[in-house]
């Protein structure tokens, strides 16, 4: 347990630059106590003590103003970084490494008892806003942009943007630039800015094609006047 703590203490240290000391951590960081508490209430709802669970799961709610359902599976060195509005649903398993911003949902779709959250592979990134829902599966090392909504699985290694989310690409992420979400690939910028583009290429063609029909008209001819 003692080595969980110390291993939970260097992932926020390793995970957010404005880390400065021991104590802020401790007491400055509700994502690592969301955690914490966390492990409590799985604890016992793993051993059947589902409403003792739950209370701590509301408890945790009330400190940070983060929820994680008591059943919610959550890997080691899981780091949730201003953390205020996250919501983790009871069946949804998140792996190792894994990093989320403020407001993240991994929500379901379905009032059916079973599997209904998203399943997050390990070292995944989730930026702030985003919305995972139903379950499905978000592979390894992906990034899902901020105030995207997620409701079909990611490849790993993938990048996810828009709403509802598309994957836009798929190469390896350096690790400086995982958290670079301003230079994220816009697939609906794209689309619209070739679209305007193409539309432009028309128009110039239509006006090219005005001006040598005028250039072909016969000197003097009088347009054509509809009949009264």
């Amino acid at each position: 347990m003692l080595n969980r703590i110390r291993e939970d203490i260097a992932t926020v240290f390793a995970k957010d630059p404005a880390a400065r000391g021991l104590v802020e951590v401790l007491t400055c960081y509700p994502g690592l106590h969301a955690t914490w508490l966390h492990r409590v209430a799985s604890w016992f709802w793993r051993h059947g003590l589902h409403l003792p669970g739950r209370l701590v799961s509301h408890v945790n709610r009330f400190l940070t103003g983060i929820e994680i359902h008591p059943g919610a599976q959550i890997g080691r060195r899981f780091f949730i970084d201003h953390g205020m509005g996250v919501v983790i649903g009871e069946t949804a398993e998140v792996g190792d490494d894994v990093l989320i911003y403020k407001g993240v949902v991994l929500g379901g779709t379905s009032l059916n008892k079973g599997k209904r959250h998203p399943t997050i592979g390990d070292g995944v990134v989730i930026g702030s806003n985003a919305v995972v829902l139903g379950p499905i599966e978000v592979g390894a090392r992906s990034r899902i942009g901020s105030g995207a909504v997620v409701i079909k699985p990611v490849p790993e290694d993938s990048t996810a943007v828009g709403v509802p989310a598309r994957v836009v690409r798929g190469p390896h992420v350096e690790p400086e630039r995982v958290l670079a979400h301003a230079q994220l690939p816009d697939p609906f910028g794209e689309a619209y800015g070739s679209l305007a583009a193409r539309i432009a290429e028309l128009e110039q063609q239509l006006w090219a094609l005005t001006e040598e029909l005028k250039d072909e008209e016969p000197a003097g001819r009088q347009p054509l006047r509809r009949r009264s």
